[in-house]
């Protein structure tokens, strides 16, 4: 048995420790955090064991968990791999490229695993936590060769008590996949809901009429800001290659209704359809 530290004890973070405590897979989980009133939530909910500092996590645990957002990662990563021995560093992070690039040359690159789980919910901090939030989820490991094998094989132990599948891909393919498939969704939902506030201030019953609909395409809108900004900061060259791919098309969409070109959008709906194969 062993000591894990979480660094970021949020969502992810937190939905890892429920998980690990749940299967009894370590003795004890430190938790690390610049908000002691995060680290307190997370001592009340019962997934973390103890508060720690960084030197005291390295100190006493086999396996740090990188959950924090993704600049305070290229920060920490660094620093904990010019202290790391034996330990195993996980880096659960959603970007993955300039991290990688940033420690390739590093001695002790070795002990350090990319591994992104790809789940999630709209909301954040302790209380988001869930013990299943992984189930059937795709673990993404991120030039894994890279890894020590004793290091990787410890991270994909836990990615099999969070019953999760996996996919292996180089960094590149990792934050271009990432920007059409989660970042994209995500910048549409807060631009949707920005449409939905300006409208609201002249027609202030408009949220009468919400429904499911509504609901499904603007959820996302309540992500954190403080995850979200250093993500499209740190993919920024795919994140601004899919929004120009978004903004044209939602440009072809409209020029079809200001030309009263219905054939055209039905065509265009019933392309979109397609996503059918993707998405059951």
């Amino acid at each position: 048995m062993m000591n894990i530290a979480i660094i970021g004890v949020g969502l992810i973070g937190g939905s890892v420790a429920m998980k690990l405590k749940e299967k009894k897979f370590c003795d004890q989980v430190f938790g690390v955090d610049k908000s002691d009133a995060n680290l307190t939530k997370a001592l009340q909910i019962g997934f973390i064991d103890q508060k720690a500092t960084l030197e005291e996590a390295l100190e006493k645990c086999k396996v740090i968990i990188l959950t924090a957002p993704v600049d305070a990662i290229i920060t920490l990563a660094p620093q904990l791999l010019d202290l790391v021995k034996d330990q195993v560093i996980i880096d659960m992070g959603s970007t993955k490229l300039n991290i990688l690039q940033l420690i390739s040359e590093h001695p002790n690159r070795g002990r350090y695993v990319a591994a992104h789980p790809m789940a999630g919910t709209e909301y954040s901090g302790p209380e988001a936590a869930l013990p299943n939030l992984f189930k059937d989820k795709m673990m993404v490991y991120v030039e894994a060769f890279k890894s020590d094998e004793d290091a990787f094989e410890l991270t994909d132990s836990i990615t099999e008590q969070l019953e999760m599948r996996t996919s292996f891909m180089t960094a590149e393919e990792h934050d271009t996949h990432t920007a059409y498939v989660s970042h994209i969704s995500h910048l549409t939902s807060f631009a949707l809901a920005l449409t939905v506030l300006e409208k609201e201030k002249s027609q202030g019953r408009i949220f009468e009429l919400a429904g499911s609909g509504f609901e499904s395409t603007v959820r996302l809108a309540k992500s954190s800001p403080d995850m979200w900004t250093p993500i499209f900061k740190q993919n920024r060259v795919n994140v601004l290659e899919v929004l120009e791919e978004n903004i044209k098309q939602l440009q072809a969409l409209k020029d079809a209704i200001q030309d009263e070109n219905y054939t055209q959008l039905h065509k265009l709906i019933k392309k979109s359809n397609k996503i059918k194969r993707i998405i059951k």
